[in-house]
């Protein structure tokens, strides 16, 4: 599949941030649901004064709805003339037409064989929960997910590494007609913070639908002591959904960090991630 960058044109990166608490996750929809990428075309159509041309934008992780990101990156492919006659005030002009709850922190040239999706070579998350008998602080209770059992931390670490490395995280996974499942999970593990937060930081180098919040829901049963510490691994193993692993809450994830490499081998990453991936044989997870 092609992905060179039209005659003409030029490709836009955008580093930005949302509070999905009012959102219907990332990619537009029909029947006129607020969207993060709908919101941030209307915005560029209108300060571009681009009349009825939509420039769509392609992004690092289509979040779903009430996920937030803190760190996420897109690209869109615009007109030089257009580009070089607003990029000078275009950050600050979408500032004013767009809503509170995004922001577009940086626009910059992309350099070539960039992909924000494709070129991605991790893609670095963060779930929020407490334990506090009390509940969550109202302040923070759009990013924070309570749990009303008592968590054991230690456990839900020693649970989380049985699940690193490459693996078929089917029964982790909604399954999607024709995608894979296959994914390496490059860091998962959990720390209470002074406050008494719990923050899960899981990093892959992609995720499937559902993925980080039914590892979530998968360690939360071990951590208050409903499952032991090798049960995530074993249903891990047995490669089909469990009834008992729940898809928490959304509200309490966000997107941190997406990570790129350098910019020479960008148009090479960019190639490879659209492989289907398959384990290799005799591969075990």
């Amino acid at each position: 599949m092609s992905d060179e960058v039209r005659p003409g044109h030029v490709r836009i990166r955008l580093d930005l941030s949302y509070d999905g608490s009012a959102f219907h996750g990332w990619a537009k929809q029909a029947g006129g649901r607020r969207t993060v990428q709908a919101e941030i075309e209307d915005a560029l159509r209108t300060v571009t004064r681009s009349g009825d041309t939509t420039y769509e934008l392609t992004v690092a992780g289509r979040t779903d709805a009430g996920v937030h990101a803190r760190g996420q990156v897109a690209h869109v492919d615009l007109p030089g003339e257009l580009w070089a006659e607003h990029r000078e005030k275009l950050l600050k002009r979408l500032a004013g037409r767009l809503p509170k709850d995004v922001r577009i922190w940086r626009l910059t040239e992309a350099p070539e064989g960039f992909n924000a999706r494709f070129s991605a070579i991790w893609r670095r998350y963060a779930y929020r929960v407490t334990d506090n008998p009390g509940g969550v602080d109202p302040l923070l209770r759009g990013h924070v997910l309570w749990h009303d059992w008592p968590l054991d931390v230690d456990a839900m670490n020693e649970a989380a590494r049985r699940l690193l490395g490459e693996h078929d995280f089917a029964a982790y996974c909604k399954k999607r007609e024709g995608a894979t499942t296959i994914r390496t999970l490059q860091d998962l593990g959990l720390v209470r913070g002074d406050d008494g937060i719990i923050t899960a930081t899981v990093r892959a180098d992609a995720f499937c639908h559902n993925m980080v919040r039914s590892l979530i829901g998968a360690l939360l049963f071990v951590g208050d002591g409903h499952r032991p510490a090798d049960w995530p691994g074993k249903v891990l193993a047995a490669g089909i959904r469990d009834s008992a692993v729940h898809v928490v809450r959304p509200h309490g994830l966000t997107l941190e960090e997406v990570g790129y490499p350098a910019d020479e081998l960008l148009a090479a990453r960019n190639k490879e991630a659209r492989n289907k991936r398959a384990l290799p044989a005799g591969g075990c997870c």
